[in-house]
């Protein structure tokens, strides 16, 4: 990583008028709290009641997890910026460990959405065999690997952007470290990079996606096989959930980093929908839409309403 004179940069944070500071703040502090209490009541609900033991529940977890951390390296700062003009300030390692910490984390989803839809993929063209097929340690194993590869790739990511110099303007055009915004403070030539990490978000990003409408297509030529209405529905209420949060995820994630040129405010506008929104989306579309989920939060409902009555 190269030396750089620069010790300090600056966020411009959303781009919106100064009057709208108070209610932004307001908004995204609701946000990230429901967005905390719902992955956290995500993760109790699954690791109280033992029906929700099964491997789409396991990579669950993994996924609440992730959005709860997700969400928690951009918010704050974003908060911060809102409050103060101090809160703006961001040392450079605290910038290169949010930047790695967000595509880690990023990735990682990325990475997890395809696990998950080999799960169902898996679930709904061979019932029968599903069980030995996703085995516990099937399912160590592919979580283990979507961890591992999302370290490796933000490593590259975080590797790239910093190996530049940094000696001149310091103020960031947008409310958190990512690599676009940071690279046009670089000192140096900046063209490789900017093509190495459009690669390698394109792959995978493009490989991913690919992956899962793969896997969907099979899906739903297994499901059209179901000789029952119900069946059928039951198994598409099932795969609509995961649709919603991947197209969520990936459309903004695709605008950003896979288009020509960049225009700061609008990029800033659209991560808000992957950095702030589909963290929360996740929960509620899991629950909200998750007969299962919804049977086990009643249970707990039940049991906390007849713990204070007693």
């Amino acid at each position: 990583m190269s030396v750089s004179l620069v010790t300090t940069f600056f966020l411009s944070g959303l781009p919106h008028p100064p009057a709208l500071d108070t209610t932004l703040f307001g908004i995204f502090l609701l946000v990230y709290i429901l967005t905390v209490l719902g992955n956290l009541l995500i993760l109790h609900v699954i690791r109280v009641n033992s029906h929700l033991h099964t491997p789409m529940y396991y990579f669950l977890t993994n996924l609440s997890f992730i959005d709860m951390w997700f969400s928690t390296v951009t918010v704050p700062k974003m908060l911060m910026t809102l409050v103060t003009p101090e809160g703006k300030a961001i040392s450079f390692y605290s910038c290169v460990a949010q930047l790695y910490s967000f595509h880690f984390l990023g990735s990682t989803e990325c990475f997890l959405y395809t696990v998950m839809s080999y799960d169902r993929y898996l679930a709904i063209s061979y019932p029968l065999r599903y069980s030995s097929m996703m085995s516990w340690r099937a399912c160590a194993l592919l979580a283990a690997g979507t961890w591992l590869s999302g370290s490796l790739h933000s490593a590259v990511q975080t590797v790239l952007t910093f190996r530049l110099p940094y000696c001149g303007p310091r103020q960031i055009q947008h409310y958190f470290c990512d690599a676009p915004p940071i690279l046009k403070l670089a000192c140096a030539d900046t063209s490789v990079n900017e093509m190495v990490i459009f690669v390698n978000i394109g792959v995978v990003a493009s490989g991913c996606f690919l992956l899962i409408v793969l896997s969907y297509v099979s899906i739903v030529c297994s499901i059209l096989k179901i000789r029952t209405s119900e069946g059928r529905h039951r198994a598409f209420q099932t795969c609509a959930s995961h649709c919603i949060v991947v197209l969520c995820f990936f459309v903004p994630c695709v605008f950003i980093y896979l288009r020509p040129g960049s225009k700061d405010a609008v990029d800033g506008i659209v991560a808000v929908f992957y950095t702030v929104l589909t963290p929360l989306l996740n929960p509620i579309v899991y629950t909200l839409r998750n007969k299962e989920v919804k049977i086990a939060l009643l249970k707990i409902t039940d049991k906390v309403t007849h713990f204070h009555t007693e």
